[in-house]
């Protein structure tokens, strides 16, 4: 299949959704499109500048998460392609699918509508640069490497050679304002979706972050893992927010 385009959508239950989209919005810089969908549970957060890469959705039963929309040209040819590689479907709306890859993560197969301009970085007051650019996935130890073979075959973007055996990303798509990542995990038969957020100051973003009633959890050299303010797990890495690297 074509990845036409990428969005990481944030599901949000209904109690928590005013508060996580007014974070979201704040940290990502962005502005929250009027909602749409039969319950008006759906919105995007437009960038600046660029096609909006980021959604949120409101629901009604569980805590939450966050998924992988893939915008291709055909969703239905797109679902036996991936049905094939070993992904189990989950729902037919018509104009998109609904799927589980082999270690039970849902991800969506949407229409693609022309999405193309890619969102840029965003200059904070005091010089810090920073912007949400990548979408990581939390495997289990026993379905990792099943789960790398998959998510590079269905995307068409390999996972370049590197020393770490626990972390895997797929080829950056420079044309996609999303990367995959996919992380080695010992949580059993638990497959997460977590944000990662590009920028030039660790300490100034994680301040900003904090700010808006984010907290550090852990640190580490290169990157701090947060809780937005309802527990949702995230990073902020300290990468260059235009390449990724």
């Amino acid at each position: 299949m074509h990845v036409r385009w990428l969005t990481a959508y944030l599901d949000f239950p209904a109690a928590d959704f005013g508060p996580e989209v007014t974070f979201w919005r704040a940290i990502s810089g962005s502005t929250v499109s009027p909602p749409r969908g039969p319950q008006k549970e759906f919105a995007s957060l437009d960038p600046f500048n660029g096609d909006a890469h980021l959604r949120v959705q409101r629901i009604d039963d569980g805590p939450g998460g966050t998924h992988l929309d893939i915008h291709v040209d055909d969703p239905a040819q797109a679902s036996l392609e991936a049905e094939a590689l070993g992904a189990r479907l989950l729902a037919d709306y018509s104009t998109h699918r609904v799927l589980s890859s082999p270690a039970g993560g849902a991800f969506c197969l949407v229409p693609w509508t022309g999405e193309a301009d890619r969102a840029r970085p965003i200059r904070w007051p005091g010089g810090t640069i920073s912007i949400i650019d990548q979408i990581c996935f939390g495997i289990p130890d026993e379905s990792f490497d099943t789960e790398v073979a998959f998510w590079a075959a269905l995307t068409g973007q390999p996972t370049p050679a590197t020393g770490d055996i626990d972390r895997k990303a797929l080829s950056r798509d420079q044309s996609l304002s999303l990367q995959v990542v996919l992380l080695r995990t010992s949580e059993a038969n638990r497959f997460g979706g977590y944000l990662d957020v590009a920028t030039t100051s660790l300490p100034e973003e994680v301040e900003r972050h904090e700010d808006w009633g984010a907290v550090v959890t852990e640190r580490f050299a290169d990157h701090v893992v947060m809780a937005d303010p309802t527990g949702r797990r995230y990073f902020i890495s300290a990468r260059n927010p235009r390449t990724g690297a």
